[in-house]
């Protein structure tokens, strides 16, 4: 279309005629009178709009996601780092409420011995090369702990101390080869000596070569004189073997301890020995056996006396009825007159 005069009021005229419609739609509400033709002006470019509002919209949603791949990031960030933090606590949750039980088992076995104890975390274990087992624990001089003082936790004998610093100890362990600690069996008082054996049973040596023991007996710790390096009365173990007797005074046996040395970590230092011996008290108390239920099971009658029963009953005949009446097949013998 040309640039003349024409056209130019032709443009002028359509602009003042679209403001005209503007304004009278405007007024006119709901009630316009244009709007019939927005309607089909809608029916025939609505289908148009929405093709290509699909066209644009995965481009528009790919820049949106870029734009906002920053803050998605920062947020998944966030929420794993949340994820990692509740998963520690739960972690240690559990770790809490573990050494809670030790604690509370250990606190128990000192009520029931009447041993005064400092507690203590087992914060290292000893060189691999030493070819010795030890632990270190995190209280030492300026706790009051002292050289052969008496180590247990909740299960019993730990071991005893040997090398004290100010602020850290070292503990021989009652499983190692060069432990050795006085014994005394539950209710008959033999005595012996344990010695530890690694990962292997206790060898308890028995002064008595001809001592009655078996299986399931159990130890406590029999003291030392001015209660160092053991306190009496401190559960040692069970026995699980008994070697045979031979012709030695003594007699061995193997004594599964009570404590798990692999896994240690809240022990408690006895700094204070009992005023008297606990004796068997700190044992804890056996298991009671499980109730034995003997079955008798009554062999069923014959098929033919079921099969007698069942016809009695479909009649109604009473058992004691039965026993009264004679046999069919062998009918009572004639006794004769009596005279």
């Amino acid at each position: 279309m040309r640039d003349t005069r024409e056209s130019r009021l032709l443009l002028v005229l359509l602009i003042a005629i679209a403001f005209a419609l503007i304004t009278v739609d405007i007024r006119g509400g709901q009630e316009s009178p244009v709007d019939g033709a927005r309607q089909a002006a809608a029916a025939v470019f609505g289908p148009v709009e929405n093709g290509v509002a699909s066209a644009v919209d995965p481009i528009g949603n790919a820049i949106g996601a870029v734009r906002d791949s920053g803050e998605r990031h920062n947020r998944i960030a966030a929420l794993e780092q949340e994820n990692a933090a509740l998963k520690a606590k739960l972690g240690s949750d559990d770790r809490n409420r573990n050494r809670l039980r030790e604690l509370d088992a250990m606190l128990k076995t000192a009520g029931a011995g009447q041993y005064g104890i400092k507690g203590a975390q087992v914060i290292a274990i000893g060189a691999a090369q030493g070819f010795s087992w030890t632990v270190t624990i995190d209280i030492g001089a300026r706790d009051g702990v002292r050289r052969d003082m008496t180590v247990l936790n909740g299960s019993g004998l730990v071991g005893r101390v040997t090398t004290v610093g100010p602020t850290t100890s070292t503990v021989l362990l009652a499983n190692d080869p060069d432990f050795t600690v006085g014994t005394r069996m539950e209710k008959s008082d033999e005595l012996g000596f344990a010695t530890g054996q690694g990962d292997r049973p206790l060898l308890v040596q028995l002064l008595n070569g001809k001592a009655g023991v078996k299986p399931g007996d159990r130890l406590v710790t029999f003291g030392s004189a001015g209660n160092k390096p053991f306190v009496p009365g401190v559960p040692v173990g069970e026995v699980v073997r008994v070697d045979p007797l031979g012709g030695s005074l003594t007699r061995n046996v193997h004594v599964r301890p009570y404590v798990g040395f692999t896994k240690l970590d809240i022990v408690g230092v006895v700094v204070q020995a009992p005023r008297t011996d606990p004796r068997d008290m700190v044992l804890p108390p056996k298991p009671k056996p499980a109730p034995t239920v003997t079955v008798t099971v009554t062999p069923p009658p014959p098929d033919g006396q079921n099969q007698t029963q069942d016809q009695n009953r479909q009649q109604g005949v009473k058992p004691e009825d039965q026993a009264r009446q004679p046999d069919a097949d062998n009918p009572p013998q004639d006794q004769g007159e009596t005279p």
